[in-house]
């Protein structure tokens, strides 16, 4: 079932080369996040009925589906979410199904969900409050949320990583946007607790994380898989040749900094979101 979109770019992005991207690289892209699989499993219960948020190429929503009764992915992506199934059918995790909508206007099934989850899918959203109070309809009475979402990159490894990027290229920037919109919407734990406030969420909990990712086999690996990512990607195309180079160097240079005899390992940060829905 797909509802309207309203979430236009978004869904370019990823109906496009970024979700190609995603798809294709799923299992390196599920390394570099998994570090937040276990937090957010944690909160998955003997009989849960899962709904998960941003769910891309959906490992996060098998391993609920495992732990739980039932689990169901949203995603923009058609091609992440091809890929969602495929891999559902090759585990034979029956009970993970998978669905293509907009969380801020999908018809979710009401009351149909005990644990909302997501593993940074939340971050994107026009109107987050209408975002997550919709969501919200989806959940039954006393029904609860789990989400990890980036913080500030200020400090942090990816950081290191954008800004060698970034000044190789000049001025020509990736798309990644500023503290409060984009990938860090919700890098201000003050604002985060702000919209799902509004949106009728109670007993709101917010507790920074730490996990290791990874990146790829060694410096060489790990830069050709990173100036794929789709924002790295789509400033290296309106950049000139010269700096391109420039910036494959840096982050190549960066790369090796984090270079280990297992692999590239960097120091990821996130900000894990509880909360119960209260909004009757």
């Amino acid at each position: 079932m797909t509802g309207q979109i309203v979430n236009t770019a978004q869904s370019e992005a990823w109906n496009g080369g970024e979700g190609e991207h995603w798809a294709a690289h799923h299992d390196r892209y599920d390394r570099l996040n998994q570090g937040m699989n276990d937090p957010l499993l944690a909160h998955v219960r003997d009989g849960d009925d899962v709904l998960d948020i941003g769910c891309g190429n959906g490992q996060l929503t098998r391993l609920a589906a495992r732990r739980g009764a039932s689990a169901l992915g949203v995603d923009l992506s058609e091609p992440m979410l091809a890929r969602a199934r495929e891999r559902a059918g090759a585990e034979d995790v029956a009970n993970a199904r998978f669905e293509r909508g907009d969380a801020q206007v999908h018809p979710f099934a009401p009351a149909s969900a005990d644990l909302m989850l997501s593993r940074f899918g939340i971050m994107f959203f026009t109107d987050p409050v209408a975002a997550f109070a919709n969501i919200g309809t989806a959940l039954r009475p006393g029904g609860r949320l789990a989400f990890a979402c980036l913080t500030s990159l200020a400090g942090t490894d990816m950081g290191t990583l954008l800004k060698a990027t970034t000044q190789a290229l000049g001025a020509v920037r990736p798309a990644t946007g500023a503290d409060g919109t984009g990938p860090t919407s919700f890098a201000d734990p003050a604002h985060t607790e702000d919209v799902l406030t509004r949106a009728g969420y109670t007993g709101i909990g917010i507790r920074h994380v730490e996990a290791p990712q990874i990146w790829g086999r060694d410096a060489a690996d790990a830069t050709e898989f990173f100036c794929g990512w789709g924002p790295i990607a789509f400033a290296f195309s309106k950049a000139e040749p010269g700096a391109v180079a420039a910036a494959r160097e840096a982050v190549h240079r960066e790369m090796a900094r984090f270079e280990r005899p297992d692999g590239v390992t960097t120091r990821g940060t996130a900000w894990l979101v509880t909360a119960h829905y209260d909004g009757s």
